[in-house]
């Protein structure tokens, strides 16, 4: 595969890291594959020094393991792990959308109804860009919270999920319906209400793991490789 470049300002390490990262997320790199250095390094022509830096970057992350003798290896997660993340995820998310309700202004519920249009637009489309433009709803949300450190560990679990909610919107026919319970999310930031904000973006996130937990355990990822199975109803889909 072949890498983009990132801006000439960054540096080579940074250059690595958001490009390993990027292929990650959208699945190059599945959950167990060994990433080499070298080959990386040529893809992206530079030396293997700053590569292995984003790898240690990535491992403080989570995302992958060093390990004696096998090198960088991707990160793979259980389906009780799955579920921890979720979890988490919910209680980190509300605490975000708490903290930034006193920002919340109609430029804001502009920006946020901008976010679920796009979401609509490709989900009508078939969805490629749908996990994207959802991912992006929630960064801006948690953004506004401004603590930066909060924001950078939410980041870390949607990524470590990525990977399998890919693999999930690849099975299903299209998420065209996955926006009702961000407008769910949008209308209790609108009554001002901190505590009801909070607790409806908790159990917005929560309403996925059980789904993505079953799909999982029907067998259509094995070994963090999507396998060709039936497409479940679209209605099926409530994507936190």
């Amino acid at each position: 595969m072949s890498f983009g470049r990132t801006s000439s300002t960054a540096t080579a390490q940074e250059e690595a890291y958001r490009a390993i990262l990027q292929a990650i997320r959208v699945g190059h790199y599945q959950p167990g594959e060994r990433l080499i250095p070298e080959t990386i390094a040529q893809e992206l022509a530079m030396s293997r020094m700053p590569v292995r830096e984003a790898f240690q970057r990535l491992a403080n992350e989570g995302l992958v393991m060093i390990r004696p003798n096998r090198g960088c290896v991707v990160s793979g997660l259980t389906i009780d792990e799955i579920f921890e993340s979720f979890e988490i995820r919910s209680v980190l998310e509300g605490l975000a959308v708490r903290l930034a309700m006193p920002r919340v202004d109609a430029a804001v519920l502009a920006e946020l109804d901008a976010f679920i249009q796009r979401m609509e637009r490709s989900g009508e489309a078939g969805g490629g860009d749908w996990l994207s433009h959802h991912q992006a709803f929630h960064e801006y949300i948690c953004s506004l919270s401004g603590r930066p450190k909060l924001v950078r560990q939410i980041s870390a679990l949607h990524i470590a999920v990525e990977p399998y909610m890919r693999v999930w919107l690849h099975h299903i026919d299209r998420p065209r319906t996955a926006t009702q319970t961000q407008h769910v999310v949008v209308e209790a930031m609108k009554t001002g209400d901190a505590a009801f904000a909070e607790q409806t973006m908790r159990d917005h996130v929560m309403r996925t793991a059980p789904r993505l937990a079953e799909f999982l355990r029907s067998g259509n990822l094995a070994n963090g490789t999507p396998r060709r199975a039936g497409k479940a109803a679209s209605s099926a889909l409530q994507l936190p």
